[in-house]
């Protein structure tokens, strides 16, 4: 069988975890990297088979990859998933997608115009235990669900300006954003505070180091997310109340409480090496319905997270359909 040739766009951070999994799959294979640090492409080259590159541009035009993990800051996607998918290439994009909605739903029209199969990087649906929470869930009427992502701080220089990272909520909190849909419904609105409380003698930091995000599902529940770096330790989780009934995920594990009854469950599965095998199958099966977060769907965490940041500027509730709209059409070419 003709293995999956994969390249890497940002060849450090979370592509480290990435290539651990892929280097390992019998159905793929590492054929390049591309990294603006041209050490980092080379070591990981040296490591790993295939060839270095600093620039995108040169990789998608000399080598013939199948598939690309993205693995690049918020700030520094610009036009790279166009020009994978136009090209037919596969797609693993690491979140969040963007900064700007407009620009990112760009994004999405032409990837799915392009047929690719493309995956984001939203590991938490890939937990054994979340599944369980899901199927769970399906019969049930969630009414409150209250998350968490509290955690320290980030060393990497962009991560603390706002402008780079759009801020915690956007950059890293957004995977209990997207928990909260997946398990909860669709988020029509949002109302967040903000406040830098602890990191201010970090050198050019303008993001803020906790957060309150309270919001309103489109079927009348109400939930709650808390954000923080301002911890020593790393601690994620989510609550999903209902009547007579509670989901409890803290971590990787998951209890279920009845008047009557408490289940728990503790997690078997790396949730990365599962997305990744899935994303490498979705690619050799041609069924993006393989994965679990398309881009589409990631596309509307983002919109949440952004709206919260706006809400925050403005002081005031934010409706999400404020940021998903104007509905613009484009002429993909």
């Amino acid at each position: 069988m003709k293995k999956v040739r994969v390249g890497f766009v940002g060849a450090g951070g979370i592509a480290n975890v990435h290539l651990q999994h892929i280097s390992k799959n019998e159905m793929a294979q590492v054929t390049a990297f591309c990294d603006i640090h041209e050490k980092t492409a080379l070591l990981k080259a040296q490591e790993y088979g295939g060839a270095a590159y600093t620039k995108v541009d040169e990789m998608l035009e000399k080598e013939p990859v199948d598939a690309l993990f993205i693995s690049v800051p918020p700030f520094a996607h610009g036009d790279i998933e166009e020009k994978a998918a136009r090209k037919g290439i596969h797609l693993m994009v690491e979140k969040p997608l963007g900064l700007d909605y407009q620009k990112t739903a760009k994004k999405a029209e032409i990837i799915k115009q392009s047929g690719i199969i493309c995956g984001v990087g939203y590991c938490l649906r890939y937990l054994d235990t979340v599944a369980r929470a899901k199927e769970y869930l399906l019969d049930k009427k969630p009414a409150m669900v209250r998350g968490h992502y509290l955690s320290s701080f980030v060393t990497t220089p962009w991560y603390r300006e706002w402008e780079k990272s759009g801020g915690q909520l956007v950059e890293q909190s957004t995977h209990i954003v997207d928990l909260a849909r997946y398990l909860g419904g669709e988020i029509k609105q949002v109302y967040a505070n903000m406040s830098l409380q602890v990191h201010s003698d970090v050198p050019n930091i303008t993001i803020p180091d906790v957060t309150s995000m309270n919001f309103v599902y489109d079927s009348g529940a109400v939930g709650h997310i808390d954000s923080t770096f301002a911890q020593f330790d790393h601690r994620t989780g989510m609550e999903v109340m209902g009547e007579d009934f509670r989901v409890v995920i803290d971590g990787g594990n998951l209890t279920i409480i009845e008047k009557d009854s408490t289940i728990s469950f503790k997690s078997e599965v790396d949730f990365y090496e599962e997305q990744d095998r899935m994303f490498i199958e979705a690619i050799v099966k041609g069924d993006q319905n393989l994965l679990l977060s398309s881009f589409e769907d990631g596309l509307k965490t983002l919109a949440v997270t952004l709206a919260a940041n706006q809400s925050h500027e403005k002081g005031l509730p934010v409706k999400v359909s404020s940021i998903t709209s104007p509905k613009i059409t484009w002429e993909v070419k």
